[in-house]
Parts: C-alpha cells; structure tokens; sequence
C-alpha cells in the first residue's frame, strides 16, 4: 500500500486545541446554521429515520426545500471526499467523493418530516413504531415552543415587520414567533416563500413542499400577507411608525443588465423575470431559438425552464418541432470554471441545451425591424487572474454571431429598494443600491431597521439566507428587550467501548441520487427531475459516513511507542517520526517543552502524527494497541442561545 500511497500529499500537523475536535466535524462547520448532518446521517445508517428527520430539522425551519435544492456546503467540506482510494492492490487511484448529505437530508424529511406525518405521531414512532400518516403544522408548532420552554427568556409581544416572504424573511419570522414577538410578513408576490416560489422551477422544488413547510411557520403565529407592495400597498414610513423593528428581506430580484449595444428593447429579457413569469402563470415571452447568457445555477434554472416550456408547448399544440427550437447557454468560464453545479451542467446536457464555453457577449444583433436577429459573442481567452480575480482577457479577432429571437441575461441580480424613497432616507445606500450594513448585528444605519438575506451577504445559498435571517432575529431581540444574547458552545466526549463500523463501509462507492430520463423531464414542465433514495440505497449511501465525531483519541502517557498502531492503519494516517524531523513551529516546540522539557534529546524521542483528512474511524488502531492507549470517543457539540 505504501507505493500506491506515496503520491498522496504529505502528512498535515496540527496541536490539538480547544476546537480541534469541532473543526474534525467539517460538515457541520461548514454548515451556515450548523446542522449535525453527521447525526441525521448515522441515524439514517441505523434505520432511524424519524430521529434523522428531527435532527435536521432543529436548527433549519427549511430542512425539506434544503433536501431538494441546498448548495450543500457541507458535501464541499465532507471528509470523505478527502480520503485516498486505493485498488486491490493498494495502488492510489484518486480521492474518494463525499457523502450525499442534502439527498439524505431530503430522505429523512420524506420519511418523517412535513411532507410524511404528523409530529406527535414521529415522536412516538421513535418508541413505538408507529406508522406515518399526513403531517400537521400545528403538532411541528407546539413541539417546536416546547423547546424553548424555560430556556429562553421571551420577548413582550412587539409587533415586527419583516419585508420579503423568502427563505431569509420567513427563517426571522420563524424564530422572532419562538422568541415571543408578534411579526408580520409583507410579500410583494400572490404567493409565499419569495424566491422559493417564483425563481426556483418546479422540477427542482414542488409547489406544495413549499406550502407545508411555510404553513408551519404560519403556526407559530406569523401573519403574512401576500400582494402587498411596500411603497404602494403600505409605506415604509407607515411600517416604522406602526412596528417596534423593520427587516429588509426582500432579496436581489431584479436582473442585471450587461450594458451591451442593442441590450434595450423587444427580445430581451432578465432570466429571473423569466422564471418569474413561469411560476406564477404568466405568457412565457421566449421565440424559437434562444440564447441563455451566464454559467451560473440561475442561468441553468433559465435554461432548463426555457426547454420545458418549448418542449411543453410543442406536444400541446404541434406548432413547432423539436428540431427547429434550439436553446443555447453561452457561459465566459470554461466548463471547469463554470460556477453552476456539476449536476446542473450534467442534466443540462442531456435535456439537450447546447452549451458553449469560453465566449464573451459583445452585442445584441437586431434587424431592421427592431428585433432580435443574433447575438455577437468574442472568444475568452482567461476569465481569472493568477490571484483568481475576475479580470477576462478576450481575443477580439475571434468572433461569432449567434442566430436567435430571444436573449435571456443571467449575469447576476440587484435588489430594488425604491420604497425607501418614502421613511428611508436616514438609511445610508451603497454602490449598486446595496444597503450599508453593520455585520455583526445586520443593522442598518437606522436603529430600528435591520436586513437579511441577499441585502446581508449578496448573492450566496439558500442556506445562508436561513441562517442571516435567524441572526436577524437574535440582534432584534437583544435591540428591543436590552436583553444580551450569548451563543453557548457545548462539546462533549464519550468513550465508546466497542466502537466498530459496516463491513465494507470503506469500499462502498457513492450511490447517485436516481433521477427520471431525460425524455420524461420535458413531458410536462413540473414533472421533478430527482425520484431521491429508496430505504436501501440511503441506508447505503449514509453507511459512506465516516462518523468524523468519532475519533482515535491517543493518551500520550500509556503510549509504548511500538508502533503497531501505525502497522495496521489501513490509510496510513499515523505516522511514527522523530521529533527532530518536526517542523520546529512555536506551538510545537512549546508542547514539546511543556512535556519533554527543553534540553532533551530530539533524536532520541518520537512522536505518531496523525492526518486527520486520511483517517476513515475504522477503529483498528485501538484494536490493535497493547496497552490500551488509543479510546474511541464520540465528540459531539452544540451551538446554543441563552439570554443574559
């Protein structure tokens, strides 16, 4: 196995401190809110689904829409997808991938979550096997202020208005309803959930997911009134005279423009107007052949909307064939570079959008008559620099022109504050019409107003809306009851006796989530693209876990330094080193002096390190120790709110 291995980087050394077990967890670090996906995804290995569900659930008021459509930092910064493979013959042959944690997450949801029973009902199934039936909001409501039952000190009742119905907006209803506020959603759509609703097509997020989750929310006492419009409807003015505190949360919903000569006119349109108008009903305004500009997942949701809809349309009435549409995605990044998903860019491919990369649009080409006749692009020759800046470099002397009738610009959303016009002007704007924010509270510069979402952080994940807008929360609650709120860290260790893994676990390849075929997606605009896990392939799927809060803890003084520890380690993530081939950093050199003390012999003591990124908690190091130097511990920790 060594020679395989020998192309693996080289062992990583870090003194453990305070946060080093944390830090092992990386999927919940990595998490915006810190979910325990390493806990719902045991769970799930272990057949206890209605525990996963609660587990996910807890700290995210959108654990369902997540499982569907999260960007999933966690898988990013999942473990597994850091772990050396090797062949029969213990040659390396690459890194393995990592967990599919938002497809598990959308398992355990389905089994136990709104969309499959009641709460009670999951609660009691954990003892009593009882079987699922429809979900209620009101039981998840009841079990949800139950557990902040003297533990939290609440609120008096203010009245909150929040602006926006997105995920950000209604994750700060969700909690400030927790925390004994009375807040009020204005939602500028007829329907709710923002962007959820009106910019996230429907083969990637069902309408009626959206419903139940947002009717939980409801249950908590959270008023929300759909088709108001702030600044017409109801002044902003009349909202801080009327409400204790104000949240902005109304998202960067409007399309940027490139600024590209012939851009203005008939035949060009913003890709979220698109996708707007898709979902909420409205006449799709797109011709025969289409040219989507962007690389992004939006510009993906534009142009696999845009072949539904023309696919849709075509079977209905006969009026086109299919081979006289055409939709096109011109993207400036390669497909390396491309910021979209890999899975977007996959089934994007095989519903037939037909993809070119490494292009730069010039100008919209229009004919005589005003319309759209083609668009100009230049060939990209670099989009980043050697700092990874954007800075593309074009070669002018390549060029093309596109036919089409339709141009769909996806390069990026701006917010639209124009209701600030009218009470705002105490609130300080930025370039681009960004809101001036203090990031540790989501202040604006007007005490009383506050932000969440887009207008906190810019464009970033679903997840990271949920999370600015519980943080929104919490900074309101300290705001108006002057009562201070502090996170409290809680990490615990338990020795684990007989800690011992799924045969095989190590060798089990990632099972990819099942889809329908492509002909299928395009028979009806809704139909959803992802079927998810049955009960065996998720089961299998989250057995890929490597359960990083489990982890070899090594006490140093029982140690023998036989080295069998390193003999068995089936990844060689331990190694046994002289102290005097260390790299002599200041922490290192005071550990070893606290405990060696400062005149010893360096060559003649030794040291195991250990890599963490190899380690996969088989536990066979603590097996094999002579003298019981090497426990298995389970470290878990929790990030709590208690007032002060």
């Amino acid at each position: 196995m060594s020679k395989g291995l020998s192309h693996v980087p080289p062992i990583k050394v870090r003194v453990p401190d305070a946060d080093y077990h944390r830090d092992l967890i990386s999927c919940q670090v990595a998490c915006p809110v810190h979910t325990d996906a390493r806990g719902y995804i045991r769970a799930i290995a272990d057949g206890r689904f209605e525990v996963a569900y609660l587990i996910a659930r807890g700290p995210n008021p959108f654990a369902s829409i997540c499982g569907r459509i999260c960007g999933a930092p966690c898988e990013t910064a999942c473990r597994r997808g850091k772990v050396p493979k090797v062949d029969d013959d213990g040659n390396f042959v690459g890194i393995d991938r990592p967990v599919a944690i938002r497809a598990l997450k959308r398992f355990a949801c389905e089994q136990a979550g709104p969309e499959a029973r009641t709460v009670s009902e999951v609660i009691d199934s954990v003892t009593h096997f009882v079987p699922p039936i429809a979900a209620r909001a009101d039981e998840m409501a009841a079990l949800l202020r139950s557990a902040l039952d003297g533990k939290f000190e609440m609120a008096e009742g203010q009245k909150i208005a929040i602006i926006g119905s997105g995920p950000a907006g209604l994750s700060a209803a969700h909690d400030l309803a927790l925390m004994g506020f009375h807040p009020t959603v204005f939602e500028l759509e007829s329907v709710t959930a923002g962007m959820l609703a009106v910019g996230v097509p429907a083969y990637r997020l069902p309408r009626e997911l959206i419903e139940k989750e947002v009717e939980v929310i409801k249950a908590l006492g959270v008023e929300i009134r759909s088709g108001t419009r702030v600044g017409t409807d109801v002044s902003f003015s009349d909202l801080r005279r009327d409400f204790d505190a104000v949240i902005i949360a109304v998202g960067a919903k409007s399309s940027r423009s490139l600024g590209l000569p012939g851009e203005n006119g008939p035949g060009v349109y913003g890709g979220v107007d698109l996708l707007r108008a898709v979902s909420v009903g409205e006449k799709v305004p797109v011709g025969r052949d289409v040219v989507v500009i962007g690389g992004g997942n939006v510009a993906y949701d534009v142009a696999r909307t845009v072949v539904r809809q023309i696919a849709f349309d075509t079977a209905r009435t006969a009026a086109r064939m299919a081979d006289t549409s055409r939709v096109f995605l011109y993207s400036l990044e390669s497909v390396e570079e491309m910021p979209a998903d890999t899975i977007e860019i996959v089934e994007g491919d095989e519903e037939g959008i037909q993809r070119e990369n490494g292009w730069g649009p010039v100008e919209i080409v229009r004919g005589d008559d005003g319309r759209v006749t083609g668009v100009k692009f230049r060939r990209c020759l670099r989009v980043y620099d050697e700092d990874r800046k954007f800075a593309p470099v074009y070669d002018d002397d390549d060029t093309q022109i596109v036919p089409c009738d339709t141009v769909l610009l996806a390069v990026g959303q701006a917010p639209n504050l124009d209701f600030l016009e009218d009470g705002g002007n105490d609130i300080e704007l930025m370039r681009g019409g960004w809101v001036t924010v203090d990031r540790g509270t989501l202040q604006t510069t007007a005490p009383d107003v506050f932000v969440a979402g887009d207008l906190a952080h810019g464009t970033k994940l679903l997840i990271d809306a949920v999370a600015s807008g519980k943080h929104a929360a919490r900074s309101i609650y300290q705001f108006l009851t002057g009562r201070r709120l502090e996170e409290e860290k809680m990490t615990s260790h338990i020795v684990l006796d007989r800690y011992r893994r799924e045969r095989g676990y190590e060798s089990i390849r990632r099972v990819e989530v099942p889809t329908i075929e492509p002909e299928e997606r395009l028979e009806h605009p809704e139909n959803v693209v992802e079927l998810g896990y049955t009960k065996e392939q998720a089961m299998r799927e989250a057995s890929r876990c490597l359960d990083c809060g489990v982890t070899p803890v090594f006490d140093g003084t029982r140690c023998v330094l036989c080295g069998g520890c390193v003999d068995v380690c089936p990844t060689q993530c331990l190694k046994l080193v002289s102290l005097a081939s260390l790299d002599p950093t200041d922490e290192l050199s005071g550990v070893i002096d606290g405990q060696l003390g400062d005149d010893i012999d360096l060559d003649e003591n030794s040291a195991i390190l250990k890599d963490e990124d190899r380690c996969i908690r088989c536990s066979l190091c603590a097996i094999r120790c002579p003298v019981d130097a090497i426990t298995m511990e389970r470290v878990a920790f929790s990030d709590t709110w208690r007032t002060l």
